[in-house]
């Protein structure tokens, strides 16, 4: 049964912020019940600021019941404005000459305040009565967050009513029909895939208003993505371009309007754009580490696989599943080109091979012929051994051993210079192990120098 309770009261909370009507006046203004005289003027909030003891005789709850709400102020030819409905309880008292009531924004730190003053000799001749004031000229913006206070005049220590607000968002079918900032909320756009541009126009704009846009990437907030853009209200042109490195699915456009706490509104559009997601490979050729992080928030299943010849079909290599919406990362990885990533969600698969093409070398050979002899040097990422052979080429894909085997070893990090007796056309060198120079196996395990005429 309080489980009911509890989900009755959300819905109920959830309907009243997003349906209330707000009330509506021409003029705002200050009124004090019980027929006391009281006027208001701003005020600094500096000189009340510090609080003194209050007399004995003063009850601490002289100040009580402070009510907060919003009101919608609309004259005929302008635009509608929100505005605090701030009600307050006082006991008049001798020793009080006024209130205070100031509002503080969350967001910005701008500080609004107010004097109320009451005419002294009413009163005094109402002391110990109970006058209500209500004041609602505070001006604020959409979804702002408002700390109110009301303080007496003097300010006496201890007697205070203070209150956070939020301030009703576009969401609100007043706000959102009547308040021109939640007005300016649509946007067309323009891809231009060739140069990296994002054409935006901004409608139901407004003249005496400028207005921010900018792309972001929206993880729990959106982040940057370079600088914003200023469309100027004056300006007949209200469209602007911005450039993009990448098209992401957390790509987005966002515009606001060029006042304090102006709501912002985004738009999405590239949410299928998930190609460039498995791009994001990196390998670390010193600690044969392979990783990938996701440039937008995914949820992903990410495996090693190893790609056929015969049929192009990745093969899952076991135990190397990983569920992530983070970084994902292998050790101890050798660069093998056709050793893959394979990338599933819910809308398909991808496979990426970074070792195809070369773009990882684990290792790399040179020669240069001296006197009689063709010295190799390899320099190898990783401890391997190396295999390397004289032969003769008989044919375009083969060759004739004519001489024996030399074998070296490299350790780790390290370079190698081995000397092999020149004695025909072409040299050969093979690395025997897993790992390859630039992806590609046939011209890792043959790697040919020119012909020897060139050399005599």
């Amino acid at each position: 049964m309080i489980t009911i309770h509890i989900q009755i009261l959300l819905i109920i909370l959830f309907w009243n912020s997003d349906c209330q009507i707000i009330p509506r006046i021409e003029e705002c203004g200050l009124s004090c019940s019980q027929g006391i005289h009281c006027k208001s003027k701003p005020s600094s909030g500096i000189f009340n600021s510090f609080c003194h003891d209050a007399p004995a005789s003063l009850s601490s709850m002289v100040l009580k019941s402070m009510k907060i709400s919003t009101v919608m102020k609309c004259v005929p030819g302008s635009p509608c404005s929100l505005h605090l409905n701030i009600k307050g309880t006082l006991s008049l008292d001798e020793n009080i000459r006024g209130l205070e009531i100031c509002s503080l924004s969350l967001d910005t730190q701008q500080s609004q305040c107010t004097n109320v003053r009451f005419a002294r000799k009413k009163s005094k001749m109402l002391n110990g009565k109970k006058v209500q004031i209500q004041f609602n000229c505070i001006e604020v913006n959409v979804a702002q967050h408002i700390y109110v206070t009301m303080k007496t005049v003097p300010n006496y220590c201890e007697v205070k009513l203070s209150q956070e607000y939020y301030v009703e968002d576009c969401r609100n079918s007043d706000v959102g029909k009547y308040i021109p900032a939640c007005s300016a909320r649509k946007f067309d756009y323009n891809v231009d895939r060739a140069k990296k541009i994002i054409s935006v126009n901004v409608s139901n704009f407004l003249r005496d208003q400028d207005y921010y846009v900018r792309l972001c990437h929206k993880w729990f907030t959106c982040e940057d993505v370079g600088a914003f853009a200023v469309i100027k209200g004056k300006e007949s042109l209200k469209s602007v371009s911005l450039k993009y490195s990448q098209l992401l699915p957390c790509l987005c456009i966002e515009g606001w309007l060029a006042i304090p706490d102006a709501r912002r509104i985004q738009l999405c559009p590239f949410e299928n754009d998930t190609k460039a997601l498995w791009d994001n490979i990196v390998y670390n050729p010193a600690t044969q580490t392979l990783a990938w992080e996701p440039a937008c928030p995914v949820l992903v299943m990410v495996n090693l696989c190893r790609l056929m010849k015969s049929n192009n079909h990745c093969e899952d290599i076991q135990n190397s599943t990983k569920n992530s919406s983070e970084k994902v990362k292998y050790s101890r990885v050798d660069t093998h080109p056709r050793l893959c990533v394979k990338f599933t969600t819910n809308q398909g698969s991808w496979v990426k091979c970074p070792f195809a093409h070369g773009e990882f070398p684990a290792w790399k050979m040179r020669t240069a012929a001296v006197a009689e002899q063709v010295q190799v040097f390899f320099t190898s990422q990783t401890k391997a051994r190396f295999s390397v052979l004289v032969c003769n080429r008989t044919q375009l894909a083969s060759c004739e051993l004519v001489g024996m085997h030399h074998s070296v070893s490299v350790g780790w990090r390290t370079d190698v210079d081995y000397s092999v007796p020149l004695q025909i056309c072409d040299i050969h060198c093979g690395f025997r192990g897993q790992t390859y120079s630039d992806g590609n196996p046939a011209k890792a395990m043959t790697h040919r120098m020119k012909s020897v005429h060139s050399l005599h």
